[in-house]
């Protein structure tokens, strides 16, 4: 069942969705060689405490901590660890918070220090196909317009593997609501979007084959052929004529350009 929200639902999102955000920034301002995930981990549970909300992955269906952090061949869901991270990693972190009743859902890409031009591309590609598929998440479209922008993109244009395992999907009251929002698909297909739905787009985009494979853990998915991969996601509303983006990148981006560990020029 699809659940649309009223207008104050929304700005509860809202300030769920920047909570995010403003972890992630907490996150790139702390991120350089020799910090361990786990570090990580723990500096993002403590902000997100500390501003009266939960987490929202720790304990979800035995998820054990509140960042899910995914480096280089790891796509998604990655276990945070105590192996320091090192120059030339790419660093993906997804966060959700559960405050006022509602979540928001966020990642973003970090690199480590210098990276050679094949992953900035993949880093940069990965980042626009996210908007692109924002650019069609608007009232009276269906689901597939979103999946065929970001596929069009990122597999056809670009040549890059496009994951089938993982998916968008709604949100609200609930981590996980209806619709599914693969990043692949045909235009006009799937569910119409209408006003008031609430979504989390997020291309996970390798830069070889799309196929993955789980680690013993049962959670974190790493690419078949051992290619980094690169995941960015927005917390998005469904509008009339323009989507509304409920999490923002500008603070996590001002840190990043501000952190002389990080590289930005992708």
């Amino acid at each position: 069942m699809i659940y649309y929200k009223t207008t104050a639902e929304v700005e509860l999102m809202r300030e769920s969705a920047l909570l995010v955000s403003k972890t992630l920034a907490t996150v790139a301002r702390a991120l350089k060689p020799g910090i361990s995930t786990l570090e990580i981990d723990a500096l993002a549970e403590k902000f997100i405490t500390e501003n009266n909300a939960k987490p929202s992955f720790k304990n979800y269906k035995g998820f054990p901590f509140t960042c899910c952090i995914s480096v280089n061949d790891a796509v998604v869901h990655g276990f945070p660890n105590d192996v320091a991270l090192k120059e030339g990693d790419i660093v993906s972190v997804d966060v959700g918070v559960y405050k006022n009743g509602f979540h928001g859902d966020s990642a973003y890409t970090f690199a480590i220090g210098a990276i050679n031009e094949d992953v900035q591309r993949l880093m940069r590609v990965t980042k626009q196909s996210l908007y692109l598929g924002i650019e069609k998440a608007v009232a009276g479209n269906r689901v597939g317009d979103i999946s065929f922008a970001i596929q069009e993109f990122a597999e056809r244009k670009h040549k890059y593997g496009v994951v089938r395992e993982l998916v968008g999907h709604g949100l609200g009251k609930s981590l996980h609501e209806d619709p599914q929002v693969p990043n692949y698909g045909k235009r006009g297909s799937g569910a119409k979007l209408h006003d008031g739905l609430v979504i989390a787009i997020e291309p996970m985009i390798n830069m070889g084959v799309k196929e993955v494979w789980y680690e013993e853990d049962g959670w974190t998915v790493k690419t078949k052929d051992g290619k980094p991969a690169a995941h960015y996601e927005h917390t998005v509303c469904i509008r009339r004529g323009k989507a509304d983006i409920l999490s923002s990148f500008e603070e996590i981006e001002l840190e990043e350009k501000n952190n002389p560990h990080l590289f930005d020029a992708y």
